[in-house]
């Protein structure tokens, strides 16, 4: 049955590859289910309604994304656009969490039309080859940034930014070995070297970071407060119209660029296309709207699936794997938040330096496609959003094809996104 739906052998993987993928993808994404409700929390939503809400719409995603889609690719309520929907919108605009989520839902509606009729996937086949390579790279840099700082040894700094954390802690040592142990073990090319550095540190940390055992099993809190709470009427409000256009932009393009880049990084591409990517865009983009309808923020394909794609997986059996865990966390929370971000943090350190090597691909004889790509690579870790890296470079590619007088190469879509993404930057603002 399992070859037949996930076609395991035309992909060159087996069942236990692909679970252990998926457990390992799990294992890097398993912080979303704490984090989000603290986040959404300070937006005054329930933050045990929330923590339910997370972990069935990751559930959900991740499966329609397996069993429909067929790629290894997971679902959850995305980091940045939670923020912005808690600390923006809510508390920035002072527009009600309620009618927040009616503007996540009209978004993910919006992004199912757009599914459905085939523009998404026109947009997917108008990026040029110097911007699907940079979207790569920029993820890569992306999940870098994350791992460090999860590691303790990238903190933050207002003179400088960022700057270098306290090395001599627990956990930073513990993240610097566990890299080591990492990229060691799949030199040697050992089955699951991911996996064992994660648990690897895991275990350390029990003794060496002040870890403790929080216990087995829990039952999980109602989901009533947030369920089928969102205000549709009050996001149709002028005042907040501008919201739904900016959830859609980030939303689509946030999706889209994690999409491309870890098929990228599966070999799933032919010619620098996804074959079933109108079913990847459909999966989402329904997640988003049973995101909404449960109560969380917009649901995204993550990044941290590049992590169990190096470990492996191929097919959709690595995200049902990744949904099934979710589901399990409702009852097994204590046992999930055991693992410590620094443990999984060399897991994404070493997924980013790999997707690095993509850099080669791009014509840097052609200033006028490096430097788009070069722009879009370094803005997505700079802002901290992958929907801005693809804004700026869009823009950028369009302009300088533009004033170099090469305005045929680029194609109607293209002009049209980087009009739109002009027109959120100068009028609605980022």
């Amino acid at each position: 049955m399992l070859e037949r739906l996930f076609k395991l052998r035309e992909s060159g993987s087996d069942v236990r590859t692909e679970v252990l993928a998926g457990l390992t993808t799990f294992l890097t994404m398993a912080y979303i289910i704490f984090v989000n409700p603290s986040i959404l929390g300070d937006a005054g939503m329930p933050k045990d309604a929330v923590f339910v809400a997370t972990c069935l719409v990751a559930a959900l995603g991740s499966a329609v994304m397996g069993l429909y889609a067929n790629y290894p690719i997971a679902m959850a309520p995305g980091m940045g656009l939670n923020a912005y929907f808690a600390y923006a919108v809510v508390l920035g605009m002072g527009v009600p969490w309620q009618a927040a989520l009616g503007a996540v839902f009209l978004s993910g509606c919006l992004f199912i039309l757009a599914s459905a009729c085939g523009l998404r996937a026109m947009i997917v086949d108008g990026i040029p080859h110097s911007l699907r390579v940079a979207i790569t790279v920029g993820l890569g840099m992306f999940l870098a940034l994350i791992a460090l700082k999860n590691a303790g040894i990238v903190v933050a700094n207002p003179p400088t930014l960022v700057k270098t954390g306290d090395l001599h802690q627990p956990g930073a040592i513990m993240a610097a070995a566990g890299f080591l142990l990492t990229v060691t073990l799949d030199r040697l090319r050992v089955r699951g070297a991911i996996l064992i550095g994660i648990v690897a540190v895991t275990v350390l940390s029990f003794f060496f970071g002040g870890n403790s055992f929080q216990g087995l099993v829990s039952a999980p809190p109602s989901i009533a407060p947030t369920f089928a709470q969102l205000d549709i009427p009050g996001a149709l409000a002028v005042g907040i119209l501008n919201v739904v256009l900016v959830f859609f932009l980030v939303e689509l393009f946030d999706a889209t660029g994690t999409l491309m880049g870890v098929a990228s990084r599966a070999g799933l591409l032919v010619e620098g296309k996804m074959d079933r990517l109108n079913r990847a865009l459909l999966a989402d983009s329904t997640a988003i709207v049973a995101g909404a309808a449960l109560g969380t923020s917009s649901t995204t394909a993550f990044v941290e699936s590049a992590a169990g794609v190096q470990a492996g997986g191929r097919t959709g059996l690595t995200a049902l794997t990744v949904a099934a865990l979710f589901l399990a966390c409702l009852f097994i929370a204590p046992l999930a938040g055991v693992v410590p971000a620094y443990a999984t943090a060399p897991a994404l350190l070493f997924v980013a330096c790999l997707m690095l090597r993509d850099l080669g691909d791009i014509a840097w004889h052609d200033t006028t496609e490096a430097i788009p790509a070069a722009v879009t690579a370094l803005v997505i870790p700079f802002t901290y959003s992958i929907a801005e890296g693809i804004a700026f470079g869009f823009i950028t590619y369009a302009a300088l094809k533009l004033t170099t007088g090469r305005a045929r190469e680029v194609k109607p879509v293209i002009w049209v996104i980087a009009a739109l993404f002009t027109f959120k930057i100068v009028y609605v603002g980022a």
